[in-house]
């Protein structure tokens, strides 16, 4: 077998149709390149003729399972499930991973949670919970076991063991410009899911200007690519495409993003932040067999925080990965860099809109995100954001509170922020939360 006929079979003939690459194929491309028998200019072809030709389902989800024993698969053999996971593709203010597993992990499902940082303007799970001092997020497959065992989730991230194949791809992905291929992004996403132990998975899928996925129509075709890849596999699943056109609830930032965290289990949480948190935990208790309709799986997941249950279980999850809860709340509600501004309203009349994409880069300048993988994040950095689309303002009324890494990232930040307002003398209409739902059943 040649790579070259492999390439020549994914790029396909003008005048000829294009056949699906068979397993044989997609594994001998995929190994040949981990274990560094074929170059990288041939991966760069072949990835090239991906991103023009696209994959099936089935394509897809071969592609996926080689990636996934590419190395190590965890084993959660012996632990009773159901496992059911969920997965962002990323957002800004976008912390409902936090809430999400012990409310879902309350009504007897295990979450087993693999988690990512931040990158570009979007934040990451890992960088959060670090922001928690003394949490650790680089666990044995030992410790990830008992701490499942023990609260019904646990959080980690991807060791090098774990989907080698995808770190490879993903940074000849970075420089070969096809990041944005939906089957790869795909493969991607789900081949880690599948290696943490995950049985169901529900996407959420984010769409607008702070998403990776602009268009409702991207954002669908990536959403159907993962479900449809799923259902291949033998796998659960189903995909929420929601709103990111603004940041998601009145946090966007690390420690920041944990305070609002514990609002939400605490039944005190932001009406978006919420709302989406809860709704995602009814699909997951659904795919976990906890619930038979998505008004069950509510009042369940509401039930888990009304009862104090959801917010026992997280803060055990606190103290197990090396927290001190009592240290954490402590520091809830006081805990600020002490580099800080006020931006406010700069005339009267109404937001008509906060830019997610706009806040997000600034929050790279804070040092609440990466421009690349080494860059260290500050853990106090972050935007409080106190007012919303749609809601009145006078001039000189507080709209965020802006911390940073030091007073320069501050002054950076400001313009940037100033920006991501916009100002009406109307009250605009309220954006949908949840655009669509995309379900195996209707594939």
């Amino acid at each position: 077998m040649r790579a070259t006929d492999i390439i020549m079979k994914k790029r396909g003939i003008k005048w000829q149709n294009l056949e699906p690459l068979n397993r044989k194929e997609i594994e001998f491309i995929v190994n040949s390149y981990v274990r560094g028998e074929i170059p990288e200019y041939q991966i760069s072809a072949w990835l090239m003729a991906v991103y023009f030709n696209g994959m099936t389902f089935e394509e897809t989800a071969v592609l996926t399972d080689v990636m996934l024993h590419s190395g190590k698969v965890m084993d959660l053999s012996g632990l009773e499930g159901p496992f059911v996971d969920k997965h962002s593709t990323g957002g800004v203010g976008d912390k409902l991973s936090l809430p999400l597993a012990p409310i879902v992990a309350a009504n007897g499902i295990k979450v087993p949670m693999m988690s990512g940082r931040a990158l570009g303007h979007t934040g990451g799970t890992l960088d959060k919970l670090e922001a928690v001092t003394g949490y650790r997020t680089n666990l044995t497959e030992t410790e990830f076991r008992s701490f499942i065992e023990k609260t019904g989730f646990a959080m980690t991230g991807q060791t090098k063991e774990l989907v080698p194949a995808d770190r490879l791809l993903y940074a000849m992905r970075d420089v070969t410009a096809t990041v944005e291929s939906v089957p790869l992004i795909t493969s991607s996403i789900l081949s880690k899911k599948v290696a943490e132990g995950s049985e169901a998975l529900v996407f959420d899928v984010k769409c607008g200007k702070g998403a990776f996925m602009k268009t409702l129509d991207d954002a669908e075709a990536l959403a159907v690519s993962l479900v449809g890849t799923a259902k291949a596999m033998g796998k659960k699943a189903r995909a929420l495409i929601t709103n990111m056109n603004e940041p998601l609830g009145t946090m966007a930032g690390n420690f920041l993003e944990i305070e609002e965290t514990i609002d939400i289990l605490k039944g005190q949480g932001p009406a978006d932040s919420t709302e989406l948190t809860l709704q995602l935990a009814a699909h997951m208790l659904i795919l976990g067999g906890k619930a038979k309709t998505e008004e069950e799986g509510l009042v369940l997941a509401k039930e888990a925080v009304s009862s104090g249950k959801a917010l026992e279980l997280f803060m055990k999850n606190i103290e197990l990965q090396g927290g001190n809860p009592k240290t954490l709340m402590a520091e809830y509600k006081t805990r600020r860099s002490k580099f800080f501004e006020e931006l406010k309203a700069e005339k009267d009349g109404f937001i008509e809109s906060i830019n997610a994409f706009e806040v997000g880069m600034a929050g790279v300048n804070l040092g609440v995100g990466r421009n690349k993988t080494t860059d260290p994040v500050c853990p106090d950095a972050g935007v409080e954001i106190l007012k919303h689309k749609g809601d009145p303002v006078k001039k000189g009324d507080l709209i965020m509170r802006v911390y940073g890494k030091d007073s320069a990232s501050v002054s950076a930040s400001i313009p940037l922020l100033k920006n991501a307002v916009a100002y009406s003398d109307k009250a605009p209409q309220k954006d949908k939360l949840i655009f669509k739902i995309i379900r195996q059943e209707d594939l």
